[in-house]
């Protein structure tokens, strides 16, 4: 278990962590954690430390035998959890009106309070995959009418380590996967209220949140992403918003989840969906860059492509 959300350790690092586990045995998780970021140098692009993806790899780790991490503390919730649902009285009026009478529509970040707990109590009663809380960067929005009305929450995090179907499709190779990673967003939830029903309303959200994305996900974490992913369950769903939207459909999962690694989970196959955020999305993902090293050319050149996102080419 060397790899991790883009990174790759190598044989010193993992004996380095091994030392440090041992050596500060008295630590909390959280603070081993913030101590082997330190220590390996392990940052988002705008010098935060990478604290939540490290704590989900220790305790991978731990689990493959290599280590063995501190008990947890009981002092607050810790990594990813399901969020224990409430009642949510759908109080809310019903909204049956055509799509161009909520617009301008408004996609906030939506953080913590009262927002952020009504949103997170929305995902876990109404979608059917309930919420987990992420681990690693992610977006969550609350889309709302020119009015001020609900209508439907997104939550965009990290992107699945390794899918054959959408690595075929960019044509990379295994380094330039692991180096390239983070500028893909995978969008993990997609709910419209239930009591919503407007006809082409989920094909224009996701048409607003591809042009404002980028610009959120930069502030939040300092670089842009170029490619948004998705995976449908086409037992459930057709793709028939994300196809509207000019998603484009790549092929099937093998069934073994988003992070599985090693090959363990056995889960039905999904359809994957991308949808590039600038042009040449396929040879730019295929260099080897950090993310925020992009060409101040190629920058512009995304400035100008996000504005009309519908235009968009794809290659292959």
């Amino acid at each position: 278990m060397n790899k991790c959300v883009g990174r790759v350790f190598s044989g010193s690092e993992l004996e380095l962590v091994r030392q440090v586990v041992a050596d500060y045995s008295s630590l909390s998780r959280q603070e081993l954690s913030l101590t082997v970021c330190e220590l390996l140098d392990w940052k988002r692009p705008n010098g935060r430390l990478k604290a939540q993806e490290c704590r989900g790899w220790l305790e991978r780790l731990e689990e493959q035998g290599w280590i063995s991490l501190p008990p947890v503390r009981l002092c607050g919730p810790q990594g990813p959890h399901r969020v224990v649902a409430r009642d949510v009285a759908d109080e809310e009026r019903e909204v049956e009106l055509a799509a161009a009478a909520l617009e301008p529509l408004r996609l906030d970040v939506v953080h913590g309070g009262e927002v952020g707990a009504r949103w997170r109590q929305w995902l876990e009663h109404h979608h059917y995959l309930g919420y987990r809380v992420p681990v690693g960067a992610n977006l969550r929005y609350l889309v709302r009418s020119a009015g001020g009305e609900a209508l439907a929450c997104l939550l965009w995090s990290s992107p699945a380590w390794k899918m054959a179907a959408r690595d075929s499709w960019i044509g990379w190779r295994t380094p330039q996967r692991e180096q390239n990673l983070q500028y893909i967003v995978n969008n993990s939830r997609f709910l419209i209220l239930p009591w919503v029903r407007v006809k082409g309303l989920g094909s224009k959200i996701l048409s607003r949140c591809a042009r404002q994305l980028g610009r959120d996900w930069e502030q939040q974490y300092g670089y842009r992403p170029l490619l948004l992913e998705t995976l449908v369950d086409g037992e459930r769903f057709r793709g028939t918003i994300y196809r509207a939207a000019n998603w484009k459909w790549v092929g099937q999962t093998q069934g073994r989840g988003r992070m599985d690694c090693d090959h363990l989970a056995g889960r039905s196959r999904k359809d994957i969906y991308v949808y590039p955020l600038c042009r040449r999305v396929q040879q730019r993902l295929q260099r080897m860059t950090a993310p925020g090293a992009v060409a101040p050319s190629e920058a512009e050149e995304d400035s100008a492509g996000q504005n009309k996102p519908d235009s968009l080419c794809f290659n292959g």
